[in-house]
């Protein structure tokens, strides 16, 4: 268990102020220090001025469907439930009772009245209200305030599209204001149908020996490693233009380290149109409400990879289960967790329409957990590369040297012709999102304590 060790109230370590400011200063030329990653200190920080203040994804309200349903989830290294409580509302609260701390909930879902402490019986319903304790009068008479011993709550908790996000500061903006231009791509993956996506099955969870920024930062921009680390996939005959996709690629900034990859698919025929859904399903799509630009990008180009800062990820493709299957559009949702420095959890949802007949959802789930499951034929390139940083981050060559990480593809402009929300470029080139993911990472780590987490950008 990772014993975590706060940096003092109030500042930061000379030691971390250093490293931000050497970030900052390097990205100027294209550079990143290796000492970002796997380091102590820089992940308390991350902790408390990273996931203590933005808004973090815990779970879908189709996990909690019915009253007392919960799931257990982390916000950071923080145990949290998340309930579904008597009037319908959703509760993030942290796992720890309030008399002397152990754990109240030790299963990862369910469905409860109460959780009850196993240490001396404090107990509390699905609100974390205090409910009540053994021997209540006799070891507490009137003396106990009820109202203040209840579980610690998450002061700020929406959802969009399903989505249960928690955010432990009271300064940062609303969810939707925190987002900015991202709501309206989110409405175009997420908003097509009335009856929302739902997730098919528990989330699939397993250890990589890699910093969770991997994994966020990969999934923000990165199109340019598929060629070279997905080889395998193409040389198999499994996705034959595999070496193509980077050429396909697309690049939508929405300011904030929020980023999407869209793919041009349509290259490969008119039946990947809207991410190669079948007639039958986009048909029941409504594209009404949907921003005009994004509604031609879901035609030729859609959405398929993308982050939302810190560990949100987002995958959709389409991609047969074996080869000469017809290619079939998955939607996984990715959770980058972190552990402890240079160790992470991979939390892989994997999710499809509620309207679609049991057969689709299937064959849906199958197609992501074999593309993207802890064994998947993309999964396993990706955790290798990954954990390949986290070994460079801990080499004493790279360290004594000041090793930097290169980031200095030549860039293109924006599309000036793009009418949506935020900026779109014709190729993924440039890693233009990637620089953004860590220019947003500097500007919560260097912020006061007491600050709120970043918002989008406003100017007109």
């Amino acid at each position: 268990m990772y014993k975590f060790d706060p940096i003092p109230s109030g500042g930061q370590s000379n030691d971390l102020k250093a490293l931000v400011t050497r970030v900052d200063q390097s990205l100027d030329q294209g550079l990143l220090p290796v000492g970002v990653f796997c380091d102590d200190t820089v992940f308390r920080a991350e902790m408390t001025r990273i996931f203590g203040r933005t808004w973090v994804f815990v779970a879908h309200e189709s996990e909690i469907p019915q009253p007392g349903d919960f799931v257990q989830r982390k916000i950071g290294i923080d145990s949290v439930i998340v309930t579904r409580d008597t009037d319908g509302g959703v509760n993030v609260l942290l796992n720890h009772c309030r008399h002397r701390g152990t754990e109240v909930c030790h299963e990862d879902q369910g469905n409860a009245k109460h959780f009850k402490c196993p240490y001396h019986g404090w107990t509390y319903n699905v609100k974390g209200e205090f409910a009540g304790a053994p021997h209540y009068n006799e070891a507490y008479g009137n003396t106990l305030d009820k109202k203040a011993w209840g579980l610690k709550r998450a002061p700020q908790v929406d959802s969009i599209h399903g989505f249960v996000f928690a955010c432990l500061s009271t300064e940062t903006a609303p969810l939707r204001e925190y987002l900015g231009d991202t709501v309206k791509v989110l409405d175009a993956i997420f908003g097509l149908h009335p009856q929302g996506m739902r997730a098919v099955a528990p989330p699939e969870r397993f250890q990589v020996r890699a910093d969770w920024k991997s994994g966020a930062e990969n999934f923000c921009g990165d199109a340019y490693h598929v060629s070279t680390a997905h080889v395998s996939a193409g040389l198999s005959d499994f996705i034959p233009d595999v070496r193509q996709v980077s050429v396909i690629a697309r690049a939508l900034d929405l300011d904030n380290a929020n980023s999407f990859i869209a793919h041009e698919i349509t290259q490969w025929g008119p039946m990947f149109e809207h991410w190669a859904y079948p007639p039958e399903i986009v048909e029941q799509f409504d594209f009404s409400n949907i921003d005009p630009a994004l509604r031609e990008l879901l035609r030729k180009s859609p959405p398929t990879i993308g982050t939302i800062f810190p560990n949100f990820s987002y995958l959709r493709f389409p991609q047969p289960c074996a080869p000469g299957d017809r290619p079939f559009p998955f939607t996984s949702i990715r959770m980058w967790q972190p552990v402890a420095p240079g160790v992470m959890e991979l939390w892989n949802w994997q999710f499809e329409w509620a309207c679609a007949d049991e057969a689709t959802q299937q064959e849906s789930y199958a197609g992501g957990v074999f593309g993207f499951g802890s064994g998947g034929i993309f999964e396993q390139d990706d955790t290798a590369v990954w954990e390949g940083i986290a070994k460079a981050a801990n080499s004493p060559w790279n360290h004594t040297d000041n090793v930097m990480l290169h980031y200095q593809q030549q860039r293109v402009d924006s599309d000036p012709d793009w009418k949506g929300p935020g900026k779109f470029y014709n190729n993924i080139y440039g890693e233009r999102l990637q620089e953004g993911f860590w220019r947003r990472w500097i500007k919560e780590m260097s912020a006061p304590d007491n600050a709120p987490a970043a918002t989008p950008h406003t100017d007109a």
